[in-house]
């Protein structure tokens, strides 16, 4: 493969596990601009940083890429290419132009299915039965470029954001790797990405996560997993206090009672009967004072079922 120059912009395990294929196809990277970890934030991903210190990379975390230090640096490094991978803010046109055969963005979604913030957990909240990763061209508008490749990945029933993401970062990885010779060849396929109404989404904020009981129980599932540990989780305030619900299930039976949400039980099994009077199994649950004892809660439910509001 003919000798190729990026500058790579990158965060998470997508920006490991593509800047790793850009280096095994010998593409040169002359700098890798990551971002520095929110100590506020769980470190559940791998460090851009600490793999490209690891190839004796030059690593910067700069609080703005859209300096014009950077953008001078950036250009005086004549990449071929400018890659962002899960990088965590959009880079301008100066940056995009500095370039000489284009700047590429690889997104965790089947674009233009779920373009902006968290398509994974976006994506699993919606209910969608598949996920992907897209390798398209960068311009002004977020994820809106021309694309190259993308792949599919199922999302099962009862998969969580982190098993999804993980398939995803495959995904990425693949895309990058089978792309780049014809990127580097000048051949690589530019398809036109049509613009779908509604579906841009925004950065999703720990407050999102609280479950609202009169919901589906189909809704309330996709919440709980989509925002599962790593992530802040789904949460709710039952009998007085904070529950994290961290993992439920799907039942396909219902109440036949009629009466608004509560959770009930059945054996040693805790259910909340949520707004459209579906079944949903309670299976893994935290309160302030740890994680919760389920087969005790189904005794007690078993003589007072609990409202839930």
């Amino acid at each position: 493969m003919t000798q190729a120059r990026a500058v790579v912009f990158a965060y998470h395990d997508v920006g490991v596990r593509c800047l790793k294929a850009l280096l095994s196809a010998g593409v040169e990277v002359p700098l890798v601009v990551t971002v520095a970890d929110d100590p506020g934030e769980t470190q559940w991903y791998a460090s851009v940083a600490t793999s490209a210190q690891d190839y004796g990379l030059t690593v910067i975390a700069p609080a703005d890429a859209n300096t014009p230090e950077l953008e001078r640096t950036v250009a005086g490094l004549s990449p071929d290419f400018v890659f962002s991978f899960y990088y965590r803010s959009m880079l301008g046109l100066p940056l995009l132009r500095a370039a000489r055969r284009g700047a590429l963005n690889m997104h965790g979604s089947l674009l233009p299915k779920f373009r902006g913030r968290a398509p994974v957990n976006w994506a699993i909240l919606k209910g969608a039965s598949e996920c992907g990763a897209t390798l398209h061209y960068m311009v002004e508008r977020a994820d809106a470029g021309e694309i190259v490749d993308q792949m599919a990945v199922p999302i099962l029933q009862d998969d969580d954001a982190r098993e999804v993401f993980a398939k995803v970062t495959v995904a990425a990885e693949t895309v990058i790797a089978r792309s780049l010779p014809g990127l580097i060849a000048g051949s690589a396929p530019r398809r036109p990405q049509p613009i779908e109404p509604g579906q841009y989404f925004g950065r999703r904020k720990p407050e999102d996560g609280r479950i609202d009981w009169r919901c589906s129980a189909g809704e309330i599932h996709n919440l709980v997993r989509a925002v599962a540990p790593p992530f802040p989780g789904a949460f709710a305030q039952v009998d007085g206090e904070r529950w994290d619900i961290h993992r439920t299930r799907l039942t396909g039976e219902h109440d036949a009672s009629g009466g608004a949400p509560r959770l009930v039980s059945a054996g040693a099994e805790c259910f909340a009967v949520c707004g459209d009077g579906r079944l949903l199994r309670l299976l893994n649950v935290v309160t302030p004072r740890g994680p919760l004892d389920l087969t005790t809660l189904a005794a007690m439910l078993a003589e007072r079922p609990l409202p839930l509001v």
